[in-house]
């Protein structure tokens, strides 16, 4: 063959010593971007029980609702533990569970203690519905911004996850009881307020982060794990709202021992061992 006889022919190798020649041959190929299953298929889910959960709340069926909302808080929990132990993480993932967030944490429950009892105040009642969705999304975009710099043993302010169980919650146990919205509407619009209020607040609230489940445990925990399923089973709506009002009030009572104790209440690390941390402690 002579040379030059084909001035466009180029040879390219992919990767095993094969080569293939032709005008288009030059050209890498990139690899496909997609996203993984498995973890945003939890993320999805969770963002059905928020939408399911308003669903219910327009058709007047709080208890629904209210479970719909923990249903969702579960789930929410799972997706980031799946993708961590598949290694499935990815900035997809991330900003799905974000939005899913948004929808089940922070405009499910405003919406729910909005049809539920703070209709009848008027102005003051979506007034208090706006300000706790309106929290909802400043925390979830400041934890989205400062997770590499905030102590991962504890939370910036009351998870969303978190003040979504304690409006929804106290909805669901005045339900059980038999008792109407209107009857508690201020209840409801101090409650709202609080959760809405402490996401946004500095206050540190543990976020167990640090429990290791794959760590063995003595046989004594496993026994007192089954012994609160048990506890919790026997009126599901009353204890836990119980624990999610001890776990709303645990950050300030942690802001209050650290002041009097002279320690350091910010949750921002000053640990500059991370790679992610080197430079933002200066």
């Amino acid at each position: 063959m002579a040379p030059g006889r084909y001035p466009y022919t180029c040879f390219m190798t992919d990767g095993s010593g094969s080569t293939e020649g032709g005008a288009d041959a030059g050209e890498v190929k990139k690899p496909r971007k997609g996203i993984y299953v498995l973890p945003n298929l939890f993320t999805l889910a969770a963002l059905f029980g928020g939408f399911y959960a308003i669903v219910m709340a327009m058709n007047g069926r709080f208890e629904q609702a209210a479970i719909g909302v923990f249903c969702a808080m579960v789930l929410d929990s799972l997706d980031g533990r799946v993708a961590r132990m598949t290694n499935t993480q990815s900035a997809f993932g991330e900003q799905m569970d974000s939005l899913s967030d948004m929808v089940s944490f922070g405009a499910a429950p405003a919406l729910i203690a909005y049809v539920w009892a703070l209709t009848g105040l008027g102005r003051w009642g979506w007034i208090a519905a706006f300000v706790y969705c309106a929290c909802a999304a400043l925390r979830l975009a400041r934890f989205n911004v400062n997770t590499a710099v905030v102590d991962r043993r504890f939370f910036q302010g009351l998870p969303s996850p978190a003040a979504a169980a304690l409006v929804t919650g106290f909805i669901w146990l005045m339900t059980e009881a038999g008792v109407e919205g209107a009857e508690v509407s201020w209840i409801m619009f101090g409650l709202t307020l609080y959760a809405g209020l402490t996401m946004v607040t500095n206050v540190p609230f543990y976020s167990f982060k640090d429990v290791s489940f794959k760590r063995s445990v003595p046989f004594a925990v496993t026994v007192l794990i089954a012994l609160g399923i048990a506890v919790i089973n026997i009126d599901p709506p009353s204890v836990i709202f119980g624990l999610f009002v001890l776990y709303g009030l645990s950050g300030y009572v942690l802001y209050l021992w650290r002041r009097y104790r002279g320690l350091q209440t910010s949750v921002i690390s000053t640990s500059t061992d991370e790679p992610d941390e080197q430079g933002l402690h200066k």
